[in-house]
This record gives C-alpha cells, structure tokens and sequence, in this order.
C-alpha cells in the first residue's frame, strides 16, 4: 500500500525534505518557483541572484513590495518565502553565480540545479557546470505568453549550448542605462527615451543613468543606499523626464546637453563601471556645431541606407524633437504620442538618439535601414506566465527526484491552443549533439581572423569570454614549446595583451588549446588566417552558418573523455552553442503536437518533427529556445525582448 504525506508518495515527500537544491535567479520565475518549492515540501533550498529589487519588478515579482526596493533579492525572497514555511532551510546569496567561489565542488552540494536567469552568459555558464558536477539542470524561460521548461542531464539529454541561437535579445535594465555595448542597447534605450519624452512613461523604461547598478557595490547595504538615495523625500523632489521636458519647453539643445552631456559624465563617476571596460566620451552641442560637418555621410546607396556623422545625428535629433513637440502640442494637455516604426518623426528621433548614443560608446554607427529593422516591439513579462512555468519546474523536478529522467519532458506554453485545444505541449527530450562543442567529448571549433591585425587582448575578450563563454582561458600554443599566450593568473601575460596573434608566431593552422579552470573545459581552437572579412568583423566561426561550429574530425572516438569528467585525460571545453539557421528540427516520438501559431508540423520516418525557432527569451530562457518564428499576425517581425 502506497504511503501518501498530502499528495505525494513517502518515499518522494521524505526525498524531497531531505535533498539540496539550488536556484539561481529570484526575479520573475525565480519568486514563483521558491514559493512552490517550499510548498511542495523541499526544505533545503540555496538561493543566488544578484539583482536588487527596482520598483518595476513588483507588478509582477510578488515576494518583494515597496519597503524591499533596493534591497537584495535573493534575501528578501528567502525572508518572503519563510514565512510561507518557516521550518524551511534557505540559503541566500547576493552575488554572481560566475564568480570563482561557485566552482565544480560548490554545485556537487546539490541534487538538483534549477535555473530562472535573465542572460545567456550566466545560462551558458551554469550549463557548463552542471555537467562538470553531473547535476542535473531545470531550465526555463517566458517571452510574453509563451514559456518553456526543459531538463538537461550529462549523457542523456541536449545540453543547453547544443542548439543554434540567434542573437540575444534580452537585456538587464543597467546593462541599457550604464553599459550597452552593442547597438540593440543603444536602439532600445532610444526607444525607452521616445516613451519617457511624448508616450506613456513606464518604470520600466527609465533612461537615467542607474545609480542601484549591482555592479557598482558588492556590499548589499551599499547598494540599497544607493538605490534609495534618489527616492529621499527631503528638500529635494523629483522629477519626471517628461516633466523636465515641458519645463525647458522640449528645447533640443537642452536635451541634447542633458541626455548626451550630463548624464554621461554622471556615468563617468561611477568608476567601478570604467575598469574593464572602454569609458563612455559625453557629447556636448556646442563643440559638435563648431567642429563637425552636419553633411558628413558614409555608405552608398537610398539615403536610408547611408550612416550621417555625429553633426548630422545632432541635427536629425533637433528636428525631429521639435516635430514631436509640435505633434504633441496638436493633440492638447495630457496627450501621448504611440511608438510607430512606421511613423517618420519617430523614426528619425530614434534614429538619432541612438545613433548619438552608439557614438558615446565607442560603437560603429548603424543607417535608419538598419536601425528600423531592429527596433521592433517590446515584449512585456507577464505574471501568470511565470507562475505557470515555475509550475513545470517543480513537476520536472519530482520525476528526477524519483528516479524517472527518462519520464522529464521539454514542455512549451503557447499563447493559443494547438489542433488538440492543447496550450502545453510537451516534447520528448533529445540526445546530445556530437557536433556541440560544449558536451562533445572532444570540443573543437575553426576560427577565422586576421592574425596581423587581431591583438591577444581581442582573443581573450571577444572571442574567448563574449563568443566562446568563457571566464578565465588559458591559452597555450601548440608550436611544440608550450608557449603561453594567456593566462588567468593576473599580470602572468599581461604584457601579451597589446601584441598581434602573428608576434608569437600564430598563423594560417595554428592550433590553440584553451583551458578554462572554474568550467572544468578545454576547447581546442584552429586558427584560419584571412585578410578579407568583411567590414567590421573581426571574426568568424567557421561551419555551415557564421556562428556554427565545425563537426569535430570523429564523434566516435574516445566517448569516455568529457567535459567535465575529472578522471579524463583532456577535460573538454566549449563555447556558446552554433547559431545556424532559423530552424531547428525536433524529432518527437508520440508527444502532442505543437499550437500552428508557433511552429511547422510534418510526419517524417513515423515521427513527428517539430520546426521550432531559436530565440533568447523573457526572464530566463529555456535550454533549447525555440520560440523565435514569428508567433503570430499580431506579433509580427523582429521583436526586441527588453528585460529590466
């Protein structure tokens, strides 16, 4: 006779009470599922999230409420989630899950890893390690309505970096106000900018420089004093951009100053921020007016195809605020002026501002072509969808915990019911890819570059950290001598870093072996020497498509050398997973069929496959995010997600 604690079996209910597990992220996801944890009965818990909490998570992150704002959130959602069992044993951090301290012995402690990130780097990350430690991983992600939930376990299932991804489209709240470092930042702050000056102002699209920045304090006080200190009441009241917009009556010049002047040099003061990274240069009207030809252009072809020089952007950016001003003024007191990327006012101040913005941050400049084709709409994070898949976690979770991996299922929400009525729809799990070059057992990867022109320190950042997800590489030169290129010891190589990859001797064939200590990974990288990428790329992966891995010389041999496998002769490493074409193929055994308004279904071989799309979702994205077609009429072409 089956035992039963509430509705569980005993055996469950007991492995419940008595196994770890970790969550990393207490955002969206993150609240719902701590919650359900400690009321499905798991009791030890460890929670690591970073953030601290803004005033627009509350309408949705419903641990936190208006007394918590600047405070940490992984605390506050332990202290919240206590109170729903207070004989619960919860951990929090108030760190980065990549720091060193978190390395392969820390995530041994756990049974079970359950992601609700934000990011891909962090994902990425977090991937690695689970299969260094052989723990098995929950990830999930929301876009919207749409969600997915899916379990990653080493040997046995895809690993999250096994499938293409397109770029990424979700960005933290004080990556777009401190630090963008590509132009879809710049393009979505732009777009924030244009609501908080004509539109509807949203808490979620503050624009001014974020002073509660994690990065800038590790000491949770610190922080929470420095998110609060703009809020004091005292002498001093506060206010909106838009507010602050009418009283200079939308005059350009001091919006110009303000936005691409003072607050950059605000910016400046936050030093923290300006280490590792390339210091912001502010704008000032004046000089540009003085210095610069506003008819300066670069590139051929419709004018909406040709990039103006800064005095041309400063120019378009006054015009197109004072045919704002003048629209808004038409439509009476208390109007709004509605985002339209069709609507040429709009996409002209857009235009400008980011472009101005790019400017200030040391990125090449993009056409009005370019800059249209990206600025899309905003996907917003919903509540329920959330709860939803915090709900498919903990069903996810107690198939592991009873020994059924083979039972655990990728299972997707869809915004409208498929040909079966079904809005969730779940999918057989798929085997690792020989070809990733994460979980492959012998990662290899072809990278193309001018070795004249690619300096050591570009390898190590560019191609290493940002393109291959690494934290700390070493490099060492397969040229017989062992030479070391990199090394994560600081100030070991740091006299390399301002040489040419040619300086050491690297050319068309040389072969690097890359060594990531905290990831437990080696990545054996071919260097393609090339002299005619295009223009302002510096790199390519080599493979069917620019992002995609080549297929490692044999995928038979030594399948018992892994990542991650401590008594292996070369631990294995690997980067971001390929990013090929839009369309990945899934292949199903009897599972439900997904909702027509989010893929193409065909029978093939007896099976189905399921044509899903890639795409870097909401509040934390599953493993395989393959929700990135177009999802349906009304949500139409190149969607930007912006995450705060």
């Amino acid at each position: 006779m089956v035992q039963l604690v509430g509705s569980l079996r005993k055996e469950l209910a007991d492995s419940l009470s008595a196994c770890r597990v970790l969550v990393v992220g207490a955002g969206g996801i993150g609240c719902e599922l701590l919650k359900n944890l400690v009321l499905t009965g798991f009791k030890n818990i460890e929670v690591i999230d970073l953030d601290i909490i803004d005033v627009s998570n509350l309408n949705r992150q419903f641990l936190f409420q208006k007394k918590h704002v600047g405070k940490s959130k992984a605390q506050v959602a332990k202290e919240s989630v206590l109170q729903f069992c207070p004989t619960a044993n919860i951990t929090a951090y108030h760190d980065s899950i990549m720091n060193p301290e978190y390395n392969v012995e820390f995530f041994r402690n756990f049974m079970l890893v359950m992601n609700a990130l934000d990011n891909r780097a962090a994902r990425n990350h977090v991937n690695r390690m689970c299969l260094a430690a052989d723990i098995p991983l929950i990830e999930s992600g929301t876009a919207g309505y749409l969600g997915q939930v899916t379990v990653i376990k080493k040997g046995l299932t895809e690993c999250y970096e096994c499938q293409p991804k397109p770029t990424q489209k979700t960005f933290p709240g004080c990556t777009i106000r401190n630090t963008p470092s590509e132009p879809i930042h710049c393009i979505v702050w732009a777009k924030y900018l244009f609501n908080q000056l004509f539109g509807e102002e949203d808490a979620d699209q503050e624009v001014s420089p974020d002073t509660a920045d994690p990065e800038l304090s590790w000491n949770p006080a610190d922080t929470e004093a420095r998110a609060t200190a703009s809020d004091q009441d005292g002498d001093i009241k506060r206010v909106s951009t838009k507010d602050w917009a009418r009283s200079t009556g939308y005059d350009a010049v001091k919006l110009f100053n303000k936005l691409f002047k003072d607050d950059i040099q605000y910016l400046l003061t936050m030093d923290k921020l300006w280490k590792k990274r390339k210091a912001p240069l502010p704008l000032d009207w004046l000089e540009i007016q003085k210095l610069a030809c506003p008819q300066e252009v670069t590139g051929t072809g419709l004018k909406d195809q040709q990039v103006l020089g800064v005095a041309g952007y400063s120019q378009l950016f006054s015009r197109s605020v004072e045919t704002l001003r003048s629209m808004l003024a038409d439509k009476g007191d208390g109007a709004e002026l509605v985002w339209d990327k069709d609507d040429p006012p709009a996409m002209d101040f857009v235009t400008a501002a980011a472009n101005l913005r790019m400017h200030i941050f040391s990125m090449n400049m993009k056409s009005r072509f370019d800059i249209k084709s990206m600025a899309g709409n905003i996907i917003p994070a919903i509540a329920t969808t959330n709860a939803v898949i915090a709900g498919l976690i903990v069903l996810e979770a107690l198939k592991i915990l009873s020994g059924d991996v083979e039972q655990c299922r990728t299972i997707f929400l869809n915004k409208q019911p498929n040909p079966r009525k079904k809005l969730l729809v779940p999918c057989a799990l798929d085997p690792p890819s020989a070809n990733c070059y994460v979980c492959a057992s012998k990662p290899e990867v072809t990278v193309k570059l001018n070795v004249h022109n690619t300096l050591v320190l570009a390898l190590q950042d560019k191609i290493l950290k940002e393109k291959f997800g690494m934290v700390a590489p070493d490099v060492q030169i397969e040229d017989g001598k062992g030479t070391i290129l990199i090394s994560s010891e600081e100030g070991e190589t740091e006299a390399n870093n301002s040489k040419f990859l040619s300086d050491f001797g690297i050319r068309h064939g040389s072969r690097l072996q890359v060594d990531d200590f905290l990831q437990d990974y080696t990545l054996l990288v071919n260097v393609i020497h090339c002299e005619d990428l295009e223009k302002d790329v510096e790199f390519e992966v080599v493979g069917d498509a620019p992002d995609k891995a080549p297929t490692p010389p044999s995928a038979q041999e030594d399948k018992n050398v892994a990542n991650g496998n401590k008594d292996s002769a070369e631990p294995s490493t690997s980067s971001k997973a390929p990013a090929e074409q839009d369309d990945v193929l899934i292949v199903d055994s009897d599972e439900e069929e997904p909702s027509s308004s989010t893929m193409d279904v065909r029978m093939e071989s007896g099976g189905h496959k399921r044509k899903l799309h890639d795409a870097e979702t909401g509040e934390a994205s599953a493993k395989r995010q393959r929700l990135d077609q177009p999802l349906a009429a009304d949500e139409e072409d190149d969607d930007i997600i912006a995450l705060d």
